[in-house]
């Protein structure tokens, strides 16, 4: 009998590992993405109701 960890026995670290052929992003670009959106919500905030 095999003991594993929880995590092992329901999968869920081999569905990290598994492969996507998804866009591979660097995370500095969605790192860049996430704060000028936010930028730009806050500038939009400003205007409106500020």
């Amino acid at each position: 009998m095999a003991i594993g960890s929880p995590q092992q026995s329901a999968g869920i670290l081999s569905f990290y590992d598994a492969q996507t052929n998804g866009p591979k992003l660097n995370p500095k670009v969605v790192l860049i993405i996430v704060v000028a959106f936010v930028v730009v919500v806050l500038a939009i905030n400003h205007l409106l109701y500020g």
